[in-house]
């Protein structure tokens, strides 16, 4: 547990983010305010020529996770994370796609025809694509203001060499508004300016290289502000938001409970999971997370997390029941889904398969 306050003379510093070193755990420094947690990441742009749309009305988010698959078979789909179409190049038939490619991107080598899909539906295919190399505009620093510095930052700041003021693997670790540890963001923490600060005597503004620190997404700041003034006391607090703002709260949801120890309940107990919002993925795990641990509670993200959650530590001990109440609603929207390479399964049947295989005895209401 991160202390909720550091003495600083008379001064008494509020340690809503934590700087701390990764390898031993020292803490670097506290500070009440960061600039710069939120931006834009860093993304790839792609130009898809003759692109055939499969779908109407395709919208500007085009998903969390939208697949394209090459044409030649023996190549693997690669992935781009929170993609979005930025429109269609006047006086011709290219489309622009944007998304965060993940680890392998393109096949190398091959610019032939691919299909999309987001995992539900097929989007549509072009003939050959192109990856636009990306702006070499420096995203802004992350600024943490009114920091309190340790003992061992001010010796690396007073020696001001190169190597001194590259701190190495970090983590900004973040409390929400009752001192629970909310998240913790990695970064390689590499200083590149710092000064007195305004905040109080004896306390620094410190800026760090954000080029090796991936911001949270603009869109998803509201989501992080709710959080960071404590935990939902309430179910479905996430109900209203659409699929990428969903998708934004599980990803909070995950953090947090990967950082905090669960209490397992004693074999059969009875969970009851609220289906009326299960209207896509991140709602699936939503409410599977608040049937078994309460509001805001966790329980898996994909179905490798499912069953690894389902052999415990997770709040969950087998075997137990669990009534599943409007199981119509989730059985409507996952049924028809694909896989990364865009063959068709039954994401509900198979979440009932993890489950009865986790000695969970699922009713249908």
């Amino acid at each position: 547990m991160i202390a909720a306050v550091h003495e600083n003379g008379d001064e008494r510093v509020s340690a809503r983010y934590t700087l701390t070193e990764t390898e031993h755990g020292h803490v670097w420094g506290v500070c009440a305010e960061a600039e710069g947690l939120f931006g834009e990441p860093q993304r790839g742009t792609y130009e898809l020529f003759g692109w055939v749309p499969e779908v109407s009305g395709v919208r500007a988010w085009l998903g969390s996770q939208v697949w394209l698959v090459p044409d030649d078979e023996p190549l693997d789909a690669w992935l781009l994370e929170d993609a979005e179409r930025l429109g269609e190049l006047r006086g011709t038939d290219s489309l622009l796609l944007t998304g965060m490619d993940d680890c392998e991107g393109p096949p190398e080598g091959y610019r032939g025809r691919v299909r999309l899909h987001d995992g539900h539906r097929w989007l549509g295919s072009c003939r050959e694509f192109t990856r636009i190399l990306p702006s070499n505009e420096a995203p802004p620093p992350l600024v943490l203001r009114g920091l309190a510095p340790s003992d061992q930052l001010r010796a690396a700041l007073m020696k001001g060499t190169r190597r001194a003021l590259d701190l190495e693997e970090a983590a900004l670790e973040i409390q929400d508004g009752e001192g629970e540890l909310l998240a913790d963001r990695p970064l390689w923490a590499t200083v590149s300016d710092w000064r007195p600060s305004a905040c109080g005597a004896d306390l620094i503004d410190l800026e760090l290289d954000a080029g090796r620190f991936t911001a949270v997404p603009e869109y998803a700041r509201p989501i992080w502000e709710r959080w960071l003034s404590g935990p939902p006391d309430a179910v479905n607090a996430w109900a209203g938001l659409d699929t990428r703002r969903r998708g934004a709260w599980h990803d909070l949801v995950q953090k947090r409970a990967c950082l905090r120890t669960h209490r397992d309940r004693p074999a059969g107990h009875p969970y009851e999971l609220d289906g009326r919002h299960i209207t896509d993925q991140p709602a699936l795990y939503l409410a599977l997370g608040e049937a078994v641990n309460g509001p805001g509670g966790y329980f898996g993200g994909c179905l490798a997390a499912l069953d690894d959650c389902l052999r415990g530590a997770f709040g969950y001990t087998a075997p137990a029941t669990l009534l599943w109440r409007d199981a119509a609603t989730a059985r409507g929207y996952l049924s028809h889904a694909l896989t990364p390479d865009g063959q068709p399964y039954d994401l509900f049947s198979e979440v009932l398969e993890s489950l009865a295989e986790g000695g969970m005895d699922v009713t249908l209401a």
